[in-house]
């Protein structure tokens, strides 16, 4: 292992849990985008059942239930045990409800493999649903009060919003700003990473932008948001639901589909203010994840990253290592992370151009990609896969590597 970074001692992973103990055995996507049949609960209970049904599992053989809420179920702090209720699930030993923001997915499925190792349950469901967007009709009878994704992830924070500054879009965009001043990165490696990602998803039946092409002169063509992000510089916001099935290797096994197994997971919350930092929490959550998993940066062979951002993508590239810092754009705008690149990275488009479900879309892309079912997107080498989530303003991360092989 590398020194401290940070001043933070480097873990080494001790070997406690094995490498490939827990596997995920199914995989549940409902529609996604403007999808206003259902409510956030039933994406969750329709999410639950098309993982089991994809595993080749019974309500019965859950034992465990893990909810990443989305900002529709508000401040539904027993959401997991609404959930257990809709779906009709008994006899839990594992349940609750956690939040992490976009890190959440894979804390989730870490949390249920701690579990699952330890003997406390054999079977989990980790799901993520939401539905912020509102129909036409509903948005009409509330006599314009704000009801779409600008009032769902609008926030606003005492003198930053008095000051004009409220919302995700603002804060990310004051540390992209003095991120780019710093480093060099300019407004044209973001515009490469959000045309590169809808390369992939033109490939991505589920995508919501799947026939809506995009060009680097549509890029910068596109209105303003908040310097220095253009529109396309902000991932969707969609209605949907996702889950997996988490279960043990051996259990995984024999499932319908081929189990993706947990090679290594990690977790990485640096504190302070990231507009000084000017990092992710991915340098932290790496070092146990890759200790686990027994690679190195060299050994991963595709990406599915956190995108909320065009700029996330750059500056999680460069904390795993890579690139240095201020060369990601060059990575990207080189055309390497693209099809038929060294280094593909989002391959189902992402949350950029494909849906928005938190942390889980990384978690579904990597889940299909290392089944192999990805179709003419497919990636043509998949045992090692890394997965990141991010939540907040760089806030909290999480870290998966993925593999088809037991170990």
């Amino acid at each position: 292992m590398r020194g401290a970074i940070d001043g933070v001692a480097p873990l080494s992973y001790d070997g406690t849990m094995r490498k490939g103990a827990v596997a995920i055995a199914g995989l549940g996507l409902t529609p996604q985008g403007k999808v206003y049949d259902r409510t956030h609960v039933g994406f969750a209970v329709e999410a639950v059942r098309l993982a089991l049904d994809d595993a080749g599992l019974a309500r019965t053989d859950l034992d465990g239930l893990l909810l990443n809420p989305g900002v529709a179920w508000g401040n539904a702090t027993m959401g997991a045990f609404m959930l257990q209720q809709a779906l009709g699930l008994r006899d839990l030993r594992l349940s609750a409800s956690m939040n992490l923001g976009g890190a959440t997915a894979a804390a989730m499925i870490q949390q249920a493999a701690l579990a699952i190792d330890a003997g406390m349950c054999t079977t989990v469901a980790c799901v993520f649903s939401d539905r912020p967007l509102k129909p036409p009709e509903e948005r009409r009878s509330r006599g314009g009060e704000p009801t779409g994704s600008a009032a769902a992830y609008g926030f606003a924070r005492g003198l930053d919003a008095a000051y004009g500054q409220f919302g995700m879009n603002a804060f990310y965009a004051t540390v992209a700003r003095r991120y780019m001043h710093t480093y060099g990165t300019t407004q044209d490696d973001l515009g490469a990473v959000a045309v590169t990602q809808r390369s992939w998803a033109q490939m991505n039946p589920a995508a919501q932008f799947r026939d809506v092409p995009l060009t680097v002169a549509d890029y910068h063509a596109s209105r303003w948001v908040v310097e220095p992000f253009h529109v396309l510089d902000c991932c969707l916001v969609s209605n949907g639901g996702a889950a997996v099935i988490v279960t043990s290797a051996e259990r995984a096994r024999d499932r319908r589909k081929p189990p993706v197994h947990v090679w290594g997971m990690g977790q990485g919350h640096p504190g302070g203010d990231p507009t000084e930092n000017l990092a992710s929490g991915a340098p932290l959550a790496k070092r146990t994840a890759f200790a686990m998993a027994g690679i190195d940066t060299a050994d991963v062979q595709l990406c599915e990253l956190y995108d909320c951002y065009t700029f996330t993508v750059l500056i999680t590239l460069e904390d795993y290592g890579f690139c240095r810092r201020g060369e990601a754009g060059a990575l990207v705008g080189g055309g390497h992370t693209a099809p038929g690149g060294r280094l593909p990275v989002n391959t189902g488009g992402g949350q950029l151009s494909s849906f928005y479900m938190w942390g889980m879309t990384p978690v579904v892309e990597a889940v299909i990609q290392a089944r192999g079912e990805a179709g003419e997107r497919q990636a043509p080498h998949r045992d090692v896969v890394l997965v990141s989530g991010n939540g907040g303003l760089l806030s909290t991360h999480s870290t998966l590597v993925l593999s088809p092989l037991p170990s």
